[in-house]
């Protein structure tokens, strides 16, 4: 148990709270402190709010957000205790038996995941993917892109050198195409299945793009396992270490070797960032003058700020939300003089100039190694340095990288190990070209700035994930395939590479309704800066809005926002450069692999069969593991979506589908 786990927390209410409401509060953490962490039974709210005789906490927002979040906690393994002076909460352990702390987070991840298979337009969807419809004159369902685990058992133990017997392929989810051979929309066969995952289904803000594998040796080609590769998370402290473009690892690194190639880059950068800005409206409103791009002074710096300043603030208003959402995409000046990027713009513009009037002479026309030597030699220029890396990470971090946010298989694939197969395949040729493919169009982000279309980076140089559980990964570990198989060198392999640990820090434990409730009680104080959700806001509009409500109840954010769980960081380099090319320094990307896909991906198969699916196919526990999936009625499928029952609660899948 670290040292920060022993202490306890104070959960008073905050002022204006009236006695009957610090007292009914207390009477809920007495009953909570009895409770207990329960693995296999959560904590229903109604149930303990009446226990605790509350009333109706809707119009009691002060009282509703406290009690929702001690609820929630309580319920991941935090303990409660009354002393004299009132409440007072304690984390959990981190460094419990492997066993509790995997039912620990699988009661973190079910607390929304249950919730959410009970709303009735999730039931309503699940229904009707699993109810017949008569497609190319055939009655099809959900059901057909299963495969019977008895028939595939059947298959491998009658050839297990039969590589025919699962023939994978990528299939990309894109817009609303179809599938032909059952005429559901790809999209929702990808929902289907991904609502069999441990956690709530949930769509990402940025780039996103779902994948399909599947079984050509089956009639409708069951689907054997999904992925997502989407935006990444901006900053991951291991990561960013582990690929060499940490800010201050990379300004060390140049004070041990300045070259010609990083400070021709530097002055390209100031160069870059000014000539993607928007500034007509600046210039008109004469926040800047035509002379301040040349030879910027820290009373233009300063100017910019403010105008900064005062447009955030403007954007914070209601009407000025529903105008940003109405305003076509393409219309991207009035995109850019919207009060969100009028802020980002002023904002950009200032640190660019301010980076300009201080590097700028050490650098001067000709960039060279002996003037970048000098610069860092000057505290004030080295730290400008240290700011373009930054500003430069920033803009690449979502283009050149990528997070795989869905990874696995579904039965009866899974007790193959099928997961190791479609994290391979996320990281092959095919998935490349039609990331590229995809991305390779204007940026809502940067063209808004520009006032103008600016097309990013698309082609991916690494790929991140991280584990289901802190304690270890069966489906990333040793997943490292010849670099042959997709084109590369017979010397070379490629694969899912350790990085280190993330850090416990989120509201996967808190419920939806916590979050009402603590959006509420901001709104009720008036401290409720909004977060409207919006493209180009900021990332996790969730964390903010947890963060704003438990400010609004004067509890510490800080420590009731680590949930206790950490998650190992794996990362797939795809190019040699990977420093220099994700961060621009080297235009072209020197890949390990053929970035240009040549088959659907037959060749990462046949190796994922021979390391993988054969050794587990010829024993006969796996075998009868996977003759449990029985597509006869009644259906009872590991690959089906597991509907809460008539008693409320839900069928528990007889294996994990997932990693990331």
């Amino acid at each position: 148990m670290r040292e920060d786990d022993s202490k306890y927390i104070p959960l008073a209410l905050p002022p204006g709270a009236t006695a009957k409401e610090r007292r009914g509060f207390t009477r809920l953490c007495t009953l909570l402190a009895r409770a207990g962490f329960d693995a296999d039974a959560g904590l229903d709210h109604a149930f303990w709010i009446a226990a605790a005789e509350l009333g109706d906490i809707y119009n009691q927002p002060r009282l509703a957000a406290a009690a929702h979040t001690v609820i929630d906690l309580v319920d991941q393994g935090w303990t409660a205790q009354v002393d004299r002076h009132g409440p007072l909460l304690s984390p959990p352990e981190t460094q419990a038996e492997r066993a509790t702390e995997k039912a620990r987070i699988r009661r973190q991840e079910h607390l929304r995941r249950d919730a959410q298979l009970r709303q009735p337009s999730v039931r309503r969807f699940v229904e009707g993917m699993e109810r017949p419809h008569q497609y190319n004159d055939r009655l099809v369902s959900i059901f057909n892109l299963m495969r019977d685990g008895r028939e595939l058992a059947d298959s491998l133990e009658a050839n297990l050198d039969d590589r025919n017997t699962i023939q994978p392929y990528i299939q990309i989810v894109d817009g609303s195409a179809i599938c032909e051979l059952t005429g559901f929309r790809l999209h929702d066969v990808w929902r289907y299945f991904r609502h069999t995952w441990s956690n709530a289904y949930s769509t990402v803000p940025g780039r996103s793009m779902p994948i399909l594998i599947r079984d050509a040796a089956t009639q409708y080609h069951a689907v054997i396992g999904l992925a997502a590769i989407s935006s990444p998370v901006v900053q991951i402290a291991e990561r960013d270490t582990w690929m060499g473009w940490d800010t201050k690892q990379f300004v060390a690194a140049l004070e041990r070797e300045p070259t010609d190639e990083v400070a021709r880059w530097l002055g390209r950068r100031i160069k870059t960032q000014k000539r993607e800005l928007y500034v007509e409206d600046l210039l008109r409103d004469g926040v800047l003058q035509p002379n301040d791009l040349k030879a910027p002074t820290q009373d233009v710096v300063a100017r910019l700020k403010a105008d900064a300043e005062r447009h955030r603030a403007k954007h914070h208003r209601g009407g000025t939300i529903r105008e940003v959402r109405n305003i076509q995409t393409d219309a991207w000046v009035e995109r850019a003089e919207s009060h969100l990027f009028r802020s980002k713009r002023s904002s950009v513009l200032a640190e660019t100039l301010d980076i300009q009037r201080l590097l700028g002479s050490y650098l001067g026309d000709r960039p060279t190694a002996a003037g970048l030597r000098k610069a860092l030699a000057d505290p004030r220029a080295k730290a400008q340095i240290g700011r373009i890396s930054r500003r430069a990470r920033g803009e690449r971090v979502g283009t050149v990288i990528a997070d795989l946010t869905v990874c696995g298989a579904v039965a009866p694939y899974n007790s193959l190990a099928a997961g190791k197969l479609v994290g391979a395949l996320a990281a092959s040729p095919q998935m490349l070209g039609a990331y590229r493919a995809k991305y390779s169009r204007p940026s809502e982000i940067a063209s808004a700035m520009a006032g103008r279309p600016i097309t990013r980076e698309a082609r991916l140089a690494f790929v991140g994930t991280t584990s289901l559980y802190g304690t270890g990964s069966s489906q990333y570990n040793r997943l490292f395939w010849p670099a042959s198989a997709v084109g590369g060198s017979e010397q070379s392999r490629i694969g899912f590479h350790k990085l280190g640990r993330s850090r416990s820090f989120g509201t996967s434990h808190f419920s939806d309704e916590t979050v009402e409730a603590l959006v509420r009680l901001s709104e009720h104080t008036g401290g409720l800066v909004r977060v409207n959700s919006l493209f180009g806001e900021g990332v996790s509009p969730r964390l903010r809005k947890v963060r704003l409500g438990l400010a609004s109840l004067g509890w510490s954010a800080n420590d009731l926002l680590k949930h206790g769980r950490e998650r190992i960081l794996y990362g797939v380099p795809l190019v040699e450069n990977l420093r220099d090319y994700s961060l621009g320094i080297d235009p072209e990307p020197q890949y390990l692999l053929d970035p240009e896909p040549h088959d659907a991906g037959e060749a990462v198969a046949s190796w994922w069969f021979d390391r993988w699916a054969r050794n587990r196919a010829a024993q006969d526990q796996v075998r009868e593991t996977m003759r449990e999936h029985r597509l006869v009625r009644p259906i009872q499928h590991g690959a089906r979506v597991p509907l809460p029952t008539d008693n409320g609660d839900l069928p528990m899948p007889s294996r994990a589908r997932h990693e990331a």
